[in-house]
């Protein structure tokens, strides 16, 4: 089994504890979803969603949805609220932690035709429908950026959506790729290979063979907010922990890294609405 030492995106925000967090662009839940549970506990009842997963133990999820059991079958209902009860006091405080982080962030949506926006490198870039264009490409309309996509004025989203998200990987491939190249130079250790990641809870990964992954939202971002986490990657070549050597090697690669490793901090990657 390969050792990683990762860069996750839900611890880099301190924000919750929790075994599995998954949040997400705050939307309405549903009225009564599968499941939906309600314990009577002073001072107030705890309302979860029970979900019967293969595993060894009781696991907690908070999310937009409020909280979630995932249970082995094997484990009763009555085990289940004991574990619920006996955790409320901390149930609690994630919960409002929970709101607290959902109520400071941004409705995030992309609108997926003529006119929408994406971000690319930091910058906001408008999506145009071009049926004439050969091809999809970026495009400096004088007034700001813009992608033009080769579909026709009545596209679907869907359609929209695969074409953009094709863009943007392909950029990531070269863009990630050149600041790899670039900032692994300063360094002896080199990566025995690297790919993009499409993961939801991890920014990149450095194997203990030397394979990098590098999530290719990071194209979103500016450069350097993607030199660093490129950078904390290719110092796990050299120290595959988070000991003062391995930020002394962050330093030695990107000096003045702090900046970009506070606004990471910042960022939620499972929250990113593609």
């Amino acid at each position: 089994m390969k050792r990683i030492a990762p860069l996750d995106a839900r611890q880099l925000p301190l924000l919750f504890d929790a075994p599995a967090i998954a949040p997400t662009s705050p939307r309405a839940a549903p009225a009564s979803p599968p499941g939906a549970r309600r314990l009577a506990v002073d001072p107030e009842p705890i309302h979860y969603t029970l979900r019967r997963a293969r595993r060894r133990s009781i696991g907690f999820t908070i999310d937009d949805r409020g909280l979630t059991i995932a249970a082995p079958r094997w484990v009763s209902l009555a085990q289940i609220e004991a574990a619920i009860a006996e955790k409320q006091r901390w149930i609690r405080r994630k919960l409002a932690e929970y709101r607290e982080w959902q109520a400071r962030q941004p409705l995030q949506r992309v609108h997926f035709a003529d006119g929408g926006t994406v971000l690319l490198l930091g910058r906001e870039v408008t999506l145009r429908l071009r049926p004439g264009a050969e091809r999809t490409q970026l495009a400096d309309a004088g007034t700001g950026a813009e992608l033009h996509l080769a579909l026709p004025p009545q596209a679907g989203e869907p359609q929209v959506r695969d074409a953009v998200l094709a863009l943007l990987k392909s950029e990531a491939r070269r863009v990630l790729g050149e600041r790899l190249r670039l900032l692994a130079a300063r360094q002896a250790a080199q990566p025995r290979s690297w790919s993009l990641s499409s993961a939801r809870s991890q920014w990149g990964a450095c194997t203990h063979d030397g394979h990098i992954r590098l999530n290719w939202r990071l194209v979103q971002f500016s450069v350097a907010v993607i030199d660093y986490v490129v950078a904390h990657e290719l110092a796990h070549l050299q120290e595959m922990n988070h000991s003062p050597r391995f930020w002394k090697a962050v330093g030695t690669l990107l000096p003045g890294f702090e900046a970009a490793r506070d606004e990471v901090k910042k960022l939620d990657l499972a929250a990113l609405p593609i």
